[in-house]
This record gives structure tokens, sequence and C-alpha cells, in this order.
């Protein structure tokens, strides 16, 4: 059985957590889509969409679990008001159709990361995570922990994860050092969305941890296959909101100890028309500049939904952008208004 498979629809939260702990109906793995928040051209929320944009996760792309309200779904740009609705409608519209919703519930403000937290218990989530405080940071591991112990017990009874990703927060507290003795502090923590480019720190994670069952979810979409082979249960990414079908083909390969067809999803070197292949794919955005404005641009274009722009400081992607990223779009006939079912997915196996 392949450690990636999905599982059961989701139920309420209660049915699967006590009240003074933790205990998953799954471990999370797999694939995790790190969603977009869509938004109108006046720069408010589009909720009305979000139910077409679960349809097209699971029926289009084979992904059923999310990270909302994270890096690439704007979390921080957004009001308290604002993320606690955004989950609510994702929680709403993914009841029987996603596996486990995680939302993110970091803010600058202990408070405020506890009523997230409080809230997305309510509305009956699979378990929330935490980024580090990035404005007055936490200088060591100690201190950093006392600030999640505080987030997780605002929410007992759900799973926690804590979200890496020092290049934005600027904490550069190591992630195994963090996981020394979590757990004795944090009972309900379940994991790590380790967003970073240190294999080793990674890998550390993995070895010194092996015993504790948590969920390494690793977070640099285009490294995902060497953090399979250092041990990575899962991955939480924003491609895999529309190269989730080739990532899974990729994770079914690499379970049959198939690694030359893994690596070939990984690089693609064999690719005709359907080059959206991680690394291929990734390497032709990043030379045009890739961020979330671009990454809705290219939902957009790819998934027919419209995601709109982002929150400012972010800028809306460039026309420049925009053309090219349609241009490679049609070259590989894999646009929003072709048949997702006609075989174009299937080009790059």
């Amino acid at each position: 059985m392949l450690p990636f498979r999905v599982g059961e629809p989701d139920k309420p939260a209660q049915d699967f957590f006590s009240s003074s702990m933790a205990s998953p109906k799954k471990k999370l793995q797999g694939l995790v889509a790190a969603t977009i928040t869509p938004m109108t051209e006046h720069g408010e929320i589009n909720f009305s969409v979000i139910g077409r944009y679960v349809d097209y996760l699971v029926e289009e792309q084979g992904v059923k679990n999310i990270f909302v309200n994270g890096t690439t779904g704007e979390g921080l740009s957004l009001s308290i008001s604002e993320r606690c609705r955004v989950a609510e409608e994702w929680v709403t519209e993914g009841r029987n159709k996603l596996d486990q919703i995680v939302i993110h519930v970091g803010a600058l403000s202990l408070k405020e990361s506890q009523e997230l937290a409080q809230h997305a218990a309510k509305i009956g989530a699979d378990g929330i995570a935490v980024i580090a405080p990035f404005f007055l940071k936490p200088w060591n591991k100690d201190v950093l922990i006392n600030f999640l112990k505080e987030v997780a017990a605002a929410a007992p009874a759900l799973p926690f994860y804590y979200y890496h990703i020092p290049a934005l927060t600027g904490v550069k507290i190591r992630a195994e050092e963090l996981l020394d003795g979590i757990q004795d502090k944090i009972p309900t923590f379940q994991g790590l969305k380790f967003s970073d480019t240190d294999l080793l720190d990674f890998g550390q994670c993995v070895d010194q941890n092996r015993q504790q069952q948590f969920a390494f979810l690793f977070g640099v979409d285009e490294q995902l296959l060497s953090a399979l082979v250092m041990g990575a249960t899962g991955a939480v990414g924003s491609t895999y909101n529309y190269l989730g079908k080739k990532t899974n083909q990729m994770l079914e390969a690499f379970e049959r100890k198939d690694f030359s067809s893994a690596l070939n999803h990984q690089r693609c070197p064999k690719a005709v028309i359907y080059e959206f292949c991680i690394q291929r794919f990734i390497n032709f955005v990043v030379k045009l500049g890739f961020g979330v404005s671009q990454t809705k641009a290219i939902m957009t274009l790819v998934s027919g939904i419209p995601m709109g722009p982002p929150r400012l400081p972010l800028q809306k992607a460039s026309r420049e952008f925009t053309d090219n990223a349609e241009a490679k779009l049609k070259s590989l006939d894999f646009l929003s208004f072709t048949d997702l079912k006609d075989g174009n997915l299937e080009a790059c196996s």
C-alpha cells in the first residue's frame, strides 16, 4: 500500500480528537496543496470560486489535502476576520471531498494566533500550523517553543505542525534543534512543514525522530525527490495546485522503487508536449520571476478558475510574465479551455 494514499473523507473533528490531546484520524502525508486565496480585481476575497477550486484539486489533480492561509494563500496579508472566513469556506466546501484541511494560524500577535487556532478547532479543521513570529523574533529554541506552546494550547484537540520557513521569517533556529523533545512541551505536536533547502537539517529531523511517527512534510517543490530519499512523508507546496497529478505519478514511481522513472518525472528529460514536470517547469518560471503573484496567474491559466491579483505590497504578475506563461502553455496545448482529460497530462510520462 502506498504511503502517499489519501485517507477517509472528512468527518467532524470531534470524531477523531479527544478533548485533551490530538489523535489524528490518519497521519498527514502525501501531497498537500498550499492553497491560493482567490481575489477580485478590487482586492476582495472571491469566496464564490472556492467550491470549484476544491473540485478541481480532487478531480483533476488528485490532491485531497490542503494547507490554508499560508504563504501562497497570502495569509499574513489578510485580516483576522478574513482568515477566519477563508478557513470556514474551505472547511465547508471541502467536507466529504477533502481528507485533511490544515489551517495556518501563525501571526505576530500571540493573542491573534490563539484566536485563529480556537476558530480552526471550532469549524472542524484537521490541524493547525504556525510559523515563527518574525518581527520581534525568538532568539533561541526555548523562546520559540514557548510561543508555539501557547498557540497549540488554544486548540488542544487539534494536531499541531510547525511551519519552518527561515528565508521569510529570518528565524534561523534549526528545525532539528527545535524538534528535540518538542512533544514534552507540546503534546499535540504532529509534524513539520519544512520549507528550506537545508537538506542536512531536514535529514537530521527525520533521522533523530524516527520513533516519533511525525509527519515530515517537505516544502521546496523542486527538491521533493531528494527529500523523499531522506525520509519525507509528504509535501506541501504551491505547484501541487496544478502539478499534483504529475507529482503523484512521481510519488508512485518512487514507492515502486522505480527510481529511474521517478527521476524522469522530476527532471522530465523525455517530455514532448507536456513539460510541466517540476524542475523544468519551475526553472522556466523562475527565470521570468516567480512568486505568489505568478502562481495566481499560472493557476488561472491552467485551471480556468480566476485567482485574481495579490494583495499589496505584492504586485500583479506582469503582462510580460503572463504572455510568456500563456505562450508556453499554448505550446503545450494546456490552457484552461483545454480538456484536461485529453491525455496532455500524460505527455511527460
